[in-house]
């Protein structure tokens, strides 16, 4: 397992090294991998102090949330593993007054016992010191007593709550209470798609099957409660936002703060999907969110899953949610959009009639069209495993699914569009604008649009009219995106086609035999991308690896032109 690190046994070091160097608002304290405020006032002066810490691992946790408004301190351990009694005393020394401390404790033993016994040290000196302690982790509730559950991502929101309280010079029992409010008010329940790997072990954990996934995991590696099948985030969301929901017991009309949050190898869109699926299993219930949050918040290691957490909020939470905070892990903002959000009309052109016009007579040229229209797009969804595969090896892997996508939107053109050969032309071409995002929706919409207006006012197209159409649909594309032949994209397999038909028409050659021609040349000219170097798009990046590749697009216009000399007999115009 690759890493970018300089050896296992300096992780942390090293992070906390670079997490400082990036921030004059922090210091370290290298000897114990404490991060604190920098610089803090006189003692005399300081407020609660407020320190927090574990294994590290856990990233942005807990390092990321040092700064006025949240923690004072942060005591790192060694990935995974708690620090010691010395380096949670050191924190203490470094940062409080008068005023007092109160650490924030995720309910492990290693914590629970080295934070404990800083406590007791710090009293005998003098310094006054109160835990809180965070057991957020419903998916335990079957399985031990409530005391007696996992700290996990909630954690975040009770350094929030008790930042916020400690700003506002709170005293230490006022923070405590607060911080000990908000944490029996939270539930939190995670699931993975996988295992993370520690830097000292190099490989996963625990292994899942293609479809398992890990329900109700903690943060440090281990498995779940349970496995089971993988599920859809609708699915998921609801699985777990009943089980907190239950464990609350949240009524109808109960208000919460939603955290989602990524468990260190998620990306936010996947991260996006659940919250809003989980948004919507709050509000099915009649529970109002009023505030949510989504991100990376604390992490295990890159483990790919993500963890949902409910605060039930009364009037003293909400405030102290919002408060402002200097820590530079917390997201800001949280206020959430009315159910289902807010949903605008797609702007129109002045002229663009918003109704559906009335069908008109087709002609003969126009059913031609939309029968080989529908062979190329079956042709293109049935090649979409294909195109993805060649595109993933020397692109992005979206060709498959693009044009899959671009295909379905053809297929559901009603039957109006096909009147005449320029009308379904045109009507193919906003079709795939707007189906079809990247470069192939641009090429392919500019290519048909042109084609349209070269046959306007043709309502039955000669030979030599249809193939000016084609030349200069290929045309719009080389002058759209720049590129040549030999350059290896879609016109090495179109402008051989395009050439061939010409040709063929020129000779006298029915139609079938010229989309017989243009498709061979066609697949000639997919075929000899392979050996080409890539000079445009996103395989010119790859060089000479692309070699012995095929360029999708250039595949995908031989496979639908092959479908639309299949489509062509000798008595239709435009086949």
């Amino acid at each position: 397992m690759k890493k970018l690190i300089n050896a296992p046994h300096s992780v942390v070091p090293d992070m906390l090294a670079g997490l400082v160097a990036q921030s004059p608002d922090l210091a370290l304290i290298a000897a114990d991998n404490v991060v604190l405020r920098h610089p803090l006032p006189e003692p005399e002066r300081r407020s609660v102090a407020l320190v927090s810490g574990g294994g590290s691992g856990h990233e942005p946790a807990h390092a990321g949330y040092v700064g006025a408004g949240m923690l004072t301190a942060a005591v790192a351990g060694d990935v995974f593993t708690s620090p010691s009694t010395d380096a949670v005393l050191s924190a203490l020394r470094a940062c409080a007054g008068p005023a007092g401390a109160l650490l924030i404790v995720k309910n492990y033993t290693g914590d629970r016992l080295n934070f404990g016994l800083a406590a007791e040290l710090a009293r005998n000196e003098g310094i006054p010191t109160e835990i809180v302690v965070v057991a957020d982790d419903v998916a335990l509730r079957d399985t031990v007593e409530p005391a007696r559950r996992r700290g996990i991502a909630g954690t975040v929101l009770v350094h929030k709550i008790a930042g916020a309280a400690a700003e506002k010079g709170a005293s230490l029992s006022e923070v405590a209470r607060l911080a000990s409010l908000a944490a029996s008010r939270i539930g939190s329940m995670g699931v993975a798609l996988g295992a993370c790997t520690l830097p000292a072990v190099g490989h996963p954990g625990f292994a899942l099957g293609e479809n398992e996934i890990e329900l109700g995991l903690g943060i440090h590696g281990e498995a779940g409660v349970s496995r089971a099948s993988l599920r859809t985030a609708a699915e998921l969301a609801e699985l777990m936002i009943g089980t907190i929901a239950d464990d609350l017991a949240l009524a109808p009309a109960s208000r919460v703060a939603l955290l989602v949050n990524g468990l260190g190898a998620t990306p936010p869109m996947e991260l996006a999907i659940m919250a809003g699926e989980a948004l919507g299993a709050l509000r099915r219930r009649g529970i109002g969110v009023e505030r949510v949050w989504t991100g990376t918040f604390l992490s295990a290691l890159d483990m790919p899953g993500c963890s949902l957490s409910v605060l039930a909020l009364d009037p003293e939470l909400l405030p102290l949610l919002d408060a402002p905070t200097e820590a530079p892990a917390w997201p800001r903002g949280g206020a959430t959009a009315p159910y289902g959000g807010i949903n605008l009309e797609t702007p129109r052109h002045s002229g663009e009639a918003l109704a559906e016009p009335t069908p008109a007579v087709g002609t003969a040229s126009g059913e031609a069209v939309r029968q080989a229209a529908i062979a190329a797009a079956h042709a293109l969804i049935e090649a979409e495993a294909l195109l993805a595969d060649l595109d993933a090896k020397a692109g992005d892997g979206d060709l498959g699914s693009s044009l899959a996508r671009g295909s379905q939107a053809v297929l559901a053109l009603p039957a109006s569009s096909w009147t005449t050969p320029s009308a379904a032309l045109s009507a193919m071409g906003q079709a795939l604008r707007r189906a079809i995002g990247g470069s192939s929706g641009p090429f392919y919409a500019t290519a048909l649009l042109r084609a349209a207006r070269a046959l306007e006012g043709a309502s039955d197209p000669s030979p030599r009219d249809v193939a000016t159409a084609f030349s200069e649909a290929v045309g719009a594309i080389a002058t759209l995106g720049g590129a040549r032949v030999g350059d290896r994209t879609m016109l090495d397999a179109l402008q051989p086609a395009a050439d061939a038909f010409s040709a063929t028409v020129e000779s006298g050659s029915s139609l079938t035999v010229a989309w017989e021609n243009a498709a061979r040349a066609a697949e000639d000219g997919a075929a000899a991308t392979a050996s080409m170097r890539p000079r445009l798009g996103r395989a010119s990046y790859l060089g000479e690896r692309a070699l012995g590749i095929e360029d999708g697009g250039a595949r995908a216009v031989a496979i639908w032109l092959a479908a639309v000399a299949e489509t062509t007999s000798a008595d239709v115009t435009l086949g």
